[in-house]
């Protein structure tokens, strides 16, 4: 049994697998939480995923003895021919490991829309090349706000029309239609290149873009814990 912990910009995540099955899934669970989770079940192994500096904090906190704790020397089961290794962030190797997962024979783009958005690509030959980085919806809107001097701080409405008629509206139409419009073309401008790509989404602000897009997409809300629950099975043989 294996405890898969994802520490994002916002949350605490964790799942509870049984090699690759997925068993239970744990959103917005406290470091006390996360103990007691630690503490109830036989756990043989665990995984820390962390953009900021709480993988150490986490791995204190379970007090478990096989912890895998994702950093730029981790093993994976793919190719990584990122320039700058040390620089990329650990969710966007597991949402790759994750894609390869489900499509394993085909080039694939995961995209993880949260507080950003994103996209990160794996060919065929299981080599991952990179991708792009972009602001999500809410930060979108803060920072309308925050570096401009007259335009209000709004609230974002799953609901836009094309043509704003005030100042709030042009913000959402600006922001909502924008960030759709940016996703298409992204995967359109893939595929042209990729024609067999494979598109899998995840993260927050999921169901927006899967009502939205235009685009042929896959929707695995836990894209990330699977990956990672994947490159712990892929250096299970450290323990």
């Amino acid at each position: 049994m294996n405890l898969v912990i994802d520490s994002g910009n916002t949350a605490l995540k964790a799942a509870i697998f049984e090699k690759d099955q997925l068993k239970e899934l744990l959103h917005n669970i406290s470091l006390e939480g996360l103990k007691a989770i630690a503490e109830k079940y036989p756990f043989k192994k665990a995984v820390i995923s962390s953009v900021n500096e709480s993988a150490s904090v986490i791995s204190e906190k379970i007090n478990m003895m096989n912890i895998l704790i994702i950093d730029k020397h981790t093993s994976l089961p793919f190719k990584n021919l990122y320039k700058t290794p040390e620089t990329l962030g650990t969710d966007r190797i597991a949402a790759v490991a994750g894609a390869k997962t489900f499509y394993p024979q085909a080039p694939c783009l995961a995209i993880d829309a949260g507080t950003c958005i994103t996209f990160d690509f794996i060919d065929a030959d299981n080599n991952y090349h990179g991708g792009s980085i972009s602001p999500g919806i809410n930060l979108r809107f803060k920072a309308l706000h925050n570096f401009t001097a007259r335009l209000p701080l709004v609230n974002r409405k799953e609901r836009t029309e094309l043509i704003g008629g005030n100042t709030e509206e042009s913000m959402q139409s600006g922001v909502m239609k924008g960030i759709i419009a940016e996703v298409d073309g992204m995967i359109d401008s893939y595929r042209s290149r990729y024609p067999e790509l494979q598109v899998i989404i995840c993260g927050g602000d999921t169901p927006f873009f899967e009502t939205n897009l235009k685009q042929s997409i896959f929707v695995v809300p836990d894209l990330v814990l699977i990956g990672l629950n994947r490159i712990l099975e892929y250096n299970a043989a450290e323990f």
